[in-house]
């Protein structure tokens, strides 16, 4: 149910633009107190952000906090298609408006400065481009986009609106990848060639059928908002509010959910941008004696990725970077003693130069050489500036360059970088999505499947892989009425 009108507190009322704006009458003889004047604590007006909230339950209430906690940021609107999820945000900002059509909260509510968009990753583009066209910032959650084509478009939005942009990656704000490129840039471990990135996810069902029955769609939930832009279905038991990420239609499989964070550090540290060619094997499921089960709508259990990359001005040729997920891991490198956890366990990146080798656990975090016992033996100058609480300080970081202004302090994952690498994952994507692009024999008895384990030669200018075109149907949804992605 929509607020017709902003229940702001008194305190809020004056929002950060309209305070801006009225300065002008210091001009005629009235004075602006300086805000020590006004009590410790006291953050000015112009010192303020108005935060709406797409996506207010689960990781949507987790950014909500992360912004808030900054101290300079007001919550005055929440957005969520599900009450349920929304409660915990829902208490904690009782003079927010509350809506669950994300529209009508951008038409209605004047005073947001700001918009917070923690969404499954099918609604992530219309409402950013939205906003954002809209004069308004946005932190958008990892990964940026659905579609390849999306990407694209909030990256060129981002740079046509001159608004402040963020991704959910809170890691490429960690002290961890900085001292990986430091190290790298100091040629401790030579050129790097290979990259390997891996993660246990997915930790929900994949590589199975979708349900027959259509279950009973909950009050409190509006199901046609929740599809959004995807194609609309009966509503199903298990899908909300977790288990969509193993759903084409709805999530990126654990690519979408950890890649961004896993793959972030080797793309900052050796300025990797787009893919010039991928190729995939994936998991299978039997369902009878040697009958390959068939699922084109769910991500499969698991997959190898293989990326190549073109030269870059920090390597001295292409790199292939190797994405595992489902439990697949590298080979153990043989300077790890055997009490040494690789990576995080489950997670994990490891760079392979010329002269050694380096890694990570997840979001960038607990950097090592190897081996481990040349960590703490090398030192390099600190070329990088760190961010104030390090991955913790990643909102903060975003509320400081919005009330600072377009082009006037850094974030750590804007979309000029955070798009390249979405696009550049979810094109992984289109070489696990080819395996199950199947063809007819000619004999009329069963399928081939020209798609598997090819290599996909991709063209980043026409936007389309051009030795299959079968896949580029992938690159691009087309949405249901009512949503729509025009820049």
């Amino acid at each position: 149910m929509q607020s017709e009108k902003p229940n702001i507190p008194v305190e809020s009322s004056v929002n950060r633009r309209d305070f801006l704006r009225n300065s002008s009458l210091a001009a005629l003889g009235f004075m602006i107190v300086p805000r020590h004047v006004l009590g410790k604590g006291f953050v000015a007006p112009s010192d303020r952000l108005m935060v709406a909230a797409v996506g207010a339950g689960g990781m949507g209430g987790g950014d909500i906090a992360g912004v808030f906690k900054s101290g300079r940021a007001e919550i005055i609107s929440l957005c969520d298609v599900d009450d349920r999820r929304s409660v915990k945000s829902r208490t904690d900002f009782p003079k927010a408006t509350y809506y669950k059509d994300w529209r009508v909260m951008l038409d209605k509510e004047k005073g947001i400065d700001s918009v917070t968009i923690s969404t499954p990753d099918h609604n992530h583009a219309a409402p950013a481009l939205a906003a954002m066209s809209m004069g308004k910032h946005v932190y958008v959650q990892k990964p940026l986009t659905h579609d390849i084509y999306e990407a694209k478009i909030l990256t060129q939005a981002a740079a046509k609106y001159k608004v402040v942009t963020q991704m959910g990656n809170q890691g490429s704000s960690g002290d961890g990848v900085r001292l990986l490129k430091e190290w790298y840039d100091a040629g401790v471990i030579g050129d790097v060639h290979t990259v390997y990135c891996w993660t246990d996810r997915p930790v929900w069902p994949q590589g199975i059928s979708w349900p027959k029955a259509a279950g009973s769609v909950p009050s409190e939930l509006d199901w046609d908002l929740w599809l959004g832009t995807a194609p609309y279905k009966e509503y199903v038991d298990g899908l909300v509010p977790f288990n969509w990420r193993g759903w084409w239609d709805y999530g990126t499989g654990a690519l979408g959910d950890m890649g961004c964070h896993i793959a972030e550090p080797a793309f900052s540290v050796l300025n990797l941008k787009y893919a010039k060619e991928v190729q995939a094997s994936v998991g299978s499921v039997y369902v009878d004696e040697f009958v390959r089960g068939y699922f084109p709508e769910s991500c499969p259990p698991s997959s190898h990725v293989i990326l190549k990359f073109p030269k870059t001005d920090k390597t001295a040729g292409d790199v292939k970077l190797h994405w595992m997920d489902g439990g697949i891991q590298p080979e153990r490198p043989d300077e790890l003693a055997a009490n040494e956890v690789f990576g995080d366990g489950g997670n994990g990146t490891l760079f392979i130069g010329t002269k050694g080798k380096m890694m990570c656990s997840t979001y960038g975090a607990n950097p090592r050489l190897l081996p481990v016992s040349k960590t703490d033996e090398t030192k390099v100058p600190q070329k990088y500036t760190r961010v104030e609480g390090g991955s913790s300080g990643h909102y903060n970081q975003w509320v400081d360059a919005c009330i600072a202004g377009h082009g006037k302090k850094e974030t750590s994952s804007p979309f000029e970088i955070a798009g390249p690498l979405t696009e550049a994952l979810l094109m992984a994507n289109l070489a696990i999505r080819a395996h199950d692009i199947q063809y007819p024999n000619a004999n009329g008895k069963g399928f081939n499947y020209p798609g598997r384990n090819l290599k996909l030669l991709w063209d980043n200018t026409q936007m389309k892989v051009t030795n299959f075109d079968d896949v580029n149907q992938f690159v691009r949804r087309t949405y249901r009425e009512g949503y729509s992605l025009n820049l």
